[in-house]
This record gives C-alpha cells, sequence and structure tokens, in this order.
C-alpha cells in the first residue's frame, strides 16, 4: 500500500503566555479527509487529538511544563514533534505530528516570530499580542490554513496582513471626546433639529 500523501501537517498553533501560563491564542486543525484504509470513527494520524477544550488545556500544562527550561527548541511530547520558540513573555507553539519534519515545523515557528515582530514592531509580548489579536489572528491563518502551510516568507506574510494606511483613517486628533466637547455636540445637535423643525411647520 503506498504511503498516505497529505499536505496536512501542522496540528496547533500556541501562543501560551510563561507569566501566568494561560492561552493567548490557540488554534488546533484537524485532517479535512480521513485516510482512505482508516475505518469511520477512528483515530487516524491527522484527527485532532484535543477535541475538547479540558483537553487542549491538559496539553497545553503538560506542555509548559515540559519546554518551561529547555535549551532545545525541538522536542517530542504527547507522541508529537513540538517546535517553539521564546519570545519576550511568551512561548509560540508550532505542534505536529510524530513523523513530521521538523525542520519544516520549524521554519513555520520561525515565519510566525518574524511576522509577529515585523506587525507588531515594538515588541512581541502578551500585552501587545492582545492588543493586536486581530493582526495576529491573521498572520497565522496566512501561515497555515486548516493544518496546510501556505507561506512561510514573514515580509509577504505582513504584507498581507498590515494595517491599512492612515492617511485612509479619520482623523481622530481633531475631535474633542470630553465632557464639554459632547455637550457642545448634543447642543449643535438640537439647535440644528428645532432650525428643521420650524422650517417644516
Amino acid at each position: 500500500m503506498p504511503p498516505n500523501m497529505t499536505l496536512f501537517s501542522i496540528n496547533a498553533i500556541l501562543i501560551l503566555s510563561t507569566d501566568d501560563r494561560t492561552r493567548i491564542l490557540t488554534k488546533y486543525y484537524s485532517a479535512p479527509h480521513a485516510p482512505l484504509h482508516a475505518p469511520p470513527g477512528s483515530s487516524h494520524p491527522g484527527a485532532n487529538p484535543y477535541p475538547t477544550v479540558k483537553d487542549q488545556k491538559a496539553f497545553e500544562k503538560g506542555l509548559m511544563d515540559k519546554t518551561n527550561k529547555q535549551t532545545s527548541d525541538v522536542i517530542l511530547y504527547d507522541n508529537r514533534v513540538v517546535v517553539f520558540k521564546m519570545e519576550g513573555d511568551v512561548m509560540l507553539y508550532v505542534v505536529g505530528g510524530a513523523d513530521e519534519n521538523e525542520v519544516l515545523l520549524f521554519s513555520v515557528v520561525l515565519a510566525l516570530r518574524d511576522s509577529l515582530n515585523i506587525l507588531l514592531k515594538t515588541s512581541t509580548d502578551k500585552r501587545t499580542i492582545i492588543e493586536n489579536y486581530d493582526l495576529v489572528a491573521l498572520a497565522i491563518d496566512e501561515i497555515v490554513d486548516d493544518g496546510i502551510i501556505l507561506e512561510t516568507d514573514p515580509v509577504i506574510i505582513a504584507s498581507r496582513v498590515s494595517k491599512p494606511p492612515a492617511q485612509d483613517m479619520v482623523n481622530m486628533k481633531n475631535i474633542d471626546l470630553s465632557e464639554q466637547g459632547l455637550l457642545n455636540v448634543w447642543e449643535f445637535g438640537k439647535q440644528k433639529l428645532a432650525e428643521r423643525m420650524r422650517q417644516g411647520l
């Protein structure tokens, strides 16, 4: 029987906080199709081994305990190849199957780290990631889609995800949002409404 050829290679991408060991952003993937020789309902290599949040949190806690004082970037944990990078106070993890190529997984974690450095400009830490959650989620979606690696060039990823140019945004500097400014807007609106009502009568 020929080997099972598939593009599916990523089981999960995790961004976890090292300070309080909380999850910041986690994405778990399942293979879109089971292998032809797998019976229905069975656990095949691309199946998500952590279907519930409880299972996912237990896996993440064990992973944090295992990688907390590691000096290498690649480990085998829970019959999964895990590559990781520490960046500020967060850990970036990419999880693949036991037979997955570590270099391929490592290129994904490097692409994630480098694209976040380009997008977030200041630093890749928990607070910055939470404040720019939309950009981080879009960057992960540009790198991996349903467990299939799409792109590993951080410059291309950042260009696809970056915010719109500032000149297209409304200039918020000239808007007075203080209490007095809001009262002025309210009075202006009342005057215009009164003028319109007088003209209509």
